[in-house]
């Protein structure tokens, strides 16, 4: 590569990504389409090859097909979960009088009268209209939206138009995923095209195995959480459970949240600091469950990234690009990890590595 094709490449890139700093706001919905194509697309591949008699489903009719049962299934888990949460969420504030009561006749004096410390009595009254307020306000929040988001013609436009092009960019991308690709490939520079296509394979099956495994791992754990708490008859426990379970895609932080929330759950509803073996008992198990059995059935150990390294990914994509940059930060990791495989593997055959020093 002479020097000024280094320079218009380094430049190519800076353009890029300047402009994809500058384009976040209006990327959100093309990421998300892109995400959904991505994971939509080996069951498009393996539903267009289908031969119903003489007749082939095809691209098209695959993609439609998938379109149905995404939406089915997204529209089925809504209409049950969705009025579960309400039930337990409604329950739990109808009884809040009797937690308070309890927090301020038994806790509160037992911690007085142990450590001297002087603990202002909770008002009841006070805390209850506050959690009914803010009840209230996510219960009509769709309203609340839509009569927010009506008093500014250009945010409705905005609103409106990413609800509408997510599914739009999604079918096209997905429909046309495998000549786009092509096309790409097609476009490289041939010296490269061996290694960028190895690259692409390996960066492949990283993706696949986090964005597919992953997504499988956090529904399963939240399966758990859930049927776990409720075995307990906890009163959030659908609430809980999926809250730990879809918090998961970061290493500890959905079980540490969900069992310190289930906790204090706990503790309120049942007075009886016992419980707490019971909910210890279903994160010890869930934890369990995705070290030795989901994380390696599911997504295998393709992947590769260090714990700490999945907590500085996550921090630093919201730093820098907000909910899109958390959305893109694990994948976007999980590529470079490949990139930097290859350089490894590169320096490991350089002579510079090999070379004694003389």
């Amino acid at each position: 590569m002479t020097d000024s094709q280094k320079w218009l490449t380094f430049v190519f890139f800076l353009v890029t990504g300047g402009l994809i700093y500058l384009l976040t706001p209006v990327l959100m919905p093309f990421v998300f389409a892109a995400i959904l194509a991505y994971l939509g697309d080996p069951i498009a591949d393996r539903l267009e090859v289908i031969k119903i008699k003489n007749f082939q489903l095809g691209r098209t009719n695959a993609v439609i097909v998938v379109f149905i049962a995404i939406f089915f299934i997204v529209s089925s888990i809504l209409i049950i979960l969705i009025p579960k949460i309400e039930f337990q969420i409604s329950f739990f504030i109808s009884n809040f009088p009797k937690y308070v009561a309890w927090l301020n006749d038994v806790v509160i004096p037992w911690v007085e009268q142990h450590f001297g410390w002087e603990v202002s009595l909770i008002e009841g009254d006070k805390v209850i209209a506050l959690l009914k307020s803010h009840w209230q306000k996510a219960g009509g929040g769709l309203l609340a939206l839509m009569g927010s988001v009506s008093r500014s013609g250009a945010v409705l436009a905005e609103w409106v138009m990413n609800l509408v092009l997510i599914p739009v960019i999604t079918f096209y991308l997905l429909r046309d995923w495998d000549g786009l690709v092509a096309k790409v490939h097609g476009l490289l520079p041939r010296r490269i095209s061996p290694t960028a296509s190895k690259l692409a394979v390996e960066t492949d099956i990283v993706l696949g195995a986090f964005m597919r495994g992953q997504f499988y791992v956090m529904l399963a754990l939240g399966a758990i959480y859930s049927i776990g708490l409720w075995f307990i008859d906890l009163n959030l426990a659908l609430l809980i459970g999926m809250m730990a379970g879809l918090i998961s895609f970061v290493p500890y932080l959905g079980s540490i949240i969900g069992f310190t929330v289930a906790c204090v759950v706990a503790v309120l509803q049942f007075q009886d600091a016992m419980y707490l073996i019971p909910v210890s008992i279903v994160f010890a198990v869930g934890q369990s469950l995705e070290g030795m059995l989901l994380t390696p059935l599911l997504v295998g150990d393709k992947i590769g990234l260090h714990p700490v390294a999945v907590m500085f990914a996550v921090l630093a994509g919201g730093q820098l690009f907000g909910l899109l940059g958390v959305l893109l930060a694990l994948p976007v990791a999980s590529v470079i990890m490949v990139f930097l495989r290859h350089i490894h593997d590169i320096y490991r055959d350089s002579s510079f590595y090999s070379e004694e020093s003389r």
